[in-house]
């Protein structure tokens, strides 16, 4: 029994010693080889999937591109609401005269008016006094051969007299259609020159006449004029009805 635990104990060191030198570090063992394999285990199982590693930082932005190409024009859009009015803006220059315009009617269409005097002297009482020096007469409503103005334009007329008092007393009246509106009478003064003068509104219709003559007998007609003094007769329309225009 000694001698066999002897023998067995020898070979195990023969085998370690030649081991120790087959593992020099400049030669590698054959892995074929039993030294290779001896007290090595099992292959092991693969091991799991790492967990992702966290992103990186982003990188430095490249050169940039050239330009694409125009896309084709899209729909137009639904108009948009009135936004809220801005600032008024700096006033500009005053801009060149237009071209004058074309001269039109004035704010008055309708026109009624004239202005006489007379050039006799003493006229014949109760009848119209015939002024005959036409200062204005445009639209030729008073008649200079009847001494009357006629209404064309039914309204309110303004009508107005002054008369040179010389010789004798004057009494005259403002007509209208045959009945005297109002009176003016001047009592003459010996050695002098007077006047007398009146004025009226009337309203007037279409075909109403208006005149001035003398009232009573021959002893009141002393209305004069000459060279130097006048005696002299007015009316105008002041406006037109305005349910008949």
């Amino acid at each position: 029994m000694r001698s066999s635990a002897g023998f067995f104990l020898c070979s195990l060191l023969l085998l370690t010693a030649h081991c120790t030198q087959a593992a020099d570090p400049e030669v590698q063992p054959d892995p074929k080889t039993p030294c290779a394999n001896w007290m090595g285990g099992a292959p092991g199982y693969p091991g799991h999937n790492g967990v992702p590693g966290r992103d990186g930082k982003d990188g430095r932005d490249g050169l940039k591109g050239e330009k694409g190409e125009e896309g084709i024009q899209g729909p137009k859009g639904d108009q948009g609401e009135t936004g809220i009015p801005g600032s008024e803006g700096p006033r500009g220059f005053p801009g060149q005269p237009g071209q004058k315009g074309e001269k039109g009617e004035g704010s008055f269409v309708h026109r009624s008016a004239f202005s006489v005097g007379l050039t006799e002297r003493a006229p014949h009482p109760n009848v119209p006094i015939r002024f005959t020096k036409i200062f204005y007469n445009e639209q030729n409503h008073y008649d200079a051969t009847t001494g009357k103005f006629v209404c064309s334009i039914s309204g309110t007329y303004y009508f107005a007299y002054h008369l040179t008092v010389y010789l004798s007393d004057v009494k005259v009246s403002l007509y209208k259609k045959d009945k005297a509106v109002i009176f003016t009478y001047d009592q003459f003064q010996k050695n002098n020159v007077d006047q007398a003068s009146g004025s009226v509104l009337l309203h007037l219709n279409s075909g109403d006449e208006v005149w001035l003559q003398v009232y009573g007998d021959g002893e009141n007609n002393g209305v004069y004029a000459d060279n130097i003094n006048d005696s002299t007769f007015m009316g105008f329309l002041l406006y037109p009805d305005l349910d008949v225009h």
